[in-house]
């Protein structure tokens, strides 16, 4: 099927614009420390538009869905409307669209990119679908490290978080642990807050499964690591290895230059 591309990003933008909710636009700024341009509709609605459009049109090609959504990030003024874009995507991400999306992904966290929920909806929306269809396309994401750009510096290791260990299909997948710790050292130093949360957050998921390898990575790294970092990682230890660790920080310690929200 065959569709107007710039016609049918302005059907969708305006289906958007008429769910606006001014009340829950400003309820939605207390997640934000910076004040976001909102319309005020849900992410559970953003994607319910998307999903209607093309259950009518299921013989859209991915190709076309994927110009598509560079419309919608192009003409994109509100936060909604950026992750109405991603939403565009969810369902051929997996298999409909090749290793050219991650190319695409970076570019649009570096250029469209501008808070940390539409960061990880990228991440845990797209990029989760189609990682489970390119599993070797994953270590491309370490480069991500280097970025310019603080959201794809924190996207190197949230868009990894569930393939710590990930059951895809009749075989079981796991993070190399040397991709978590090469990442989190690597971004050991960034100013970021949200860059150290998501070092905290892949080091917190990984702990749950190997959790001698993490604490000692903690133990040797600790007088280097943010507060939040190291905060997020020990969150989900055992009792008394979470006790262990946190000893290691005197009170009110945090290191020079980073800290939270």
């Amino acid at each position: 099927m065959t569709i107007e591309v710039e016609a049918t990003a302005g059907e969708l933008l305006g289906s958007l614009a008429a769910r606006a909710d001014a009340d829950f636009a400003v309820t939605m700024q207390r997640y934000f420390p910076r004040r976001t341009r909102a319309l005020g509709v849900s992410n559970a609605s953003t994607v319910e538009i998307a999903n209607d459009y093309f259950r009518e049109r299921p013989d859209v090609p991915p190709a076309t869905r994927l110009a598509l959504a560079e419309e919608v990030l192009s003409r994109a003024s509100h936060h909604e409307e950026v992750l109405l874009g991603f939403a565009v995507l969810h369902k051929v991400a997996r298999v409909g669209l090749g290793p050219g999306l991650l190319d695409r992904c970076e570019h649009w966290l570096g250029t469209y990119v501008s808070n940390w929920a539409q960061c990880d909806d990228l991440c845990l929306k797209l990029l989760y679908p189609f990682f489970r269809g390119h599993l070797d396309q994953i270590p491309r994401t370490r480069a991500w490290t280097g970025s310019e750009s603080n959201w794809a510096r924190r996207a190197a290791n949230v868009a990894v978080v569930k393939f710590v260990r990930r059951k895809v299909g009749r075989s079981v997948f796991e993070l190399p642990l040397s991709h978590v710790f090469d990442n989190c050292t690597r971004l050991m130093h960034d100013d970021d807050a949200y860059v150290q949360k998501g070092c905290g957050w892949l080091l917190k998921v990984t702990a749950e499964v190997h959790p001698d390898e993490v604490a000692e990575f903690l133990r040797t790294w600790h007088t280097e690591m943010s507060r939040d970092t190291f905060r997020y990682a020990v969150e989900k230890m055992d009792k008394e290895m979470r006790a262990s660790l946190m000893a290691l920080r005197r009170p009110g310690y945090d290191v020079p230059g980073r800290g939270g929200k």
